[in-house]
């Protein structure tokens, strides 16, 4: 055998491209996977929220991510006890189904806001509370969170938040996990929760019509908005308007559905319940 030691010819081992060039090909091709992946479990978050059984998204709600949201609450019995069986009925007016539960949480604070989360919970805050005129206003906000949870709005608006969370995490594990945990925790809910203009008209259409049930007509809703409107226009910042888009249409929406629905001319409202501005202290 003879053997023979050739010349190796030069860059036999490296790219005519230069290294920077594939450095760039492969993060866009990373990016565009990414996004991808992002678009497509977003997508399907929202259309498999409603076949995530009741049950689980209670036992998610039931973690640390709720106790920021109440952490301002007081004892108040009388006012959560009244709270509560007053979305009681409302429940009932909607035929929630039997599994799903609704707990209202009172918070003693000024903010001007009122919002479900997942679980079936409802917060309503103080602000907003004191600004009431009447128990069919209130009915309405309580009658409007309700329903949102009975379109498992929460869910669909948090999912979306949290599957894009759990897809950053495939990237950069610490960049994902602080995505994930900033949704589902109190402070970050808000900024998830935010419902399109066709779950606002549904949610109202639902909560109209369990206050029809409920009281016979749906006079006072359209004070709920009128206060938040007035509330919106002065210095006092109004969170509502966050997650729940007002628009002008909305209002005239509703005054159309008020004058149709309504048993009469004047149709007597609910007051308030005596002591109700002393269940808040």
């Amino acid at each position: 055998m003879k053997y023979s030691n050739p010349q190796i010819p030069e860059g036999i081992n490296t790219s005519r491209q230069h290294p920077l060039k594939e450095f760039f090909l492969l993060t866009a091709g990373v990016a565009a996977v990414v996004v991808a992946a992002v678009l497509l479990l977003g997508y399907l978050a929202d259309t498999f929220a409603y076949r995530i059984p009741f049950s689980i998204e209670k036992r998610i709600a039931d973690g640390r991510f709720l106790k920021p949201l109440t952490a301002k609450k007081t004892t108040a019995p009388q006012m959560t006890a009244y709270l509560n069986a007053l979305a009681g009925k409302l429940s009932a007016a909607q035929n929630l189904p039997e599994d799903m539960t609704i707990t209202v949480h009172y918070v003693d604070d000024a903010m001007v806001n009122a919002f479900a989360t997942l679980g079936g919970n409802v917060i309503l805050f103080r602000g907003l509370l004191e600004k009431l005129p009447n128990e069919n206003a209130l009915a309405m906000v309580l009658a409007h969170e309700i329903a949102h949870i009975k379109h498992r709005d929460p869910v669909r608006s948090i999912g979306r938040g949290v599957v894009i969370g759990l897809v950053l995490s495939m990237v950069s594990a610490t960049l994902g996990n602080a995505v994930t945990d900033q949704l589902l925790s109190g402070g970050g809910m808000l900024t998830v929760l935010h419902y399109s203009r066709d779950q606002e008209n549904a949610a109202d259409e639902t909560a109209l019509n369990a206050l029809r049930v409920l009281y016979g007509h749906v006079d006072g809703a359209a004070d709920l908005f009128a206060v938040l409107e007035k509330a919106g226009a002065g210095s006092l910042q109004v969170e509502f308007f966050s997650s729940h888009p007002l628009t002008q249409k909305r209002i005239e929406r509703i005054g159309e559905v008020d004058a149709t629905l309504r048993a009469d001319k004047n149709p007597a409202l609910q007051p308030l319940p005596p002591g109700f501005d002393l269940w808040m202290k």
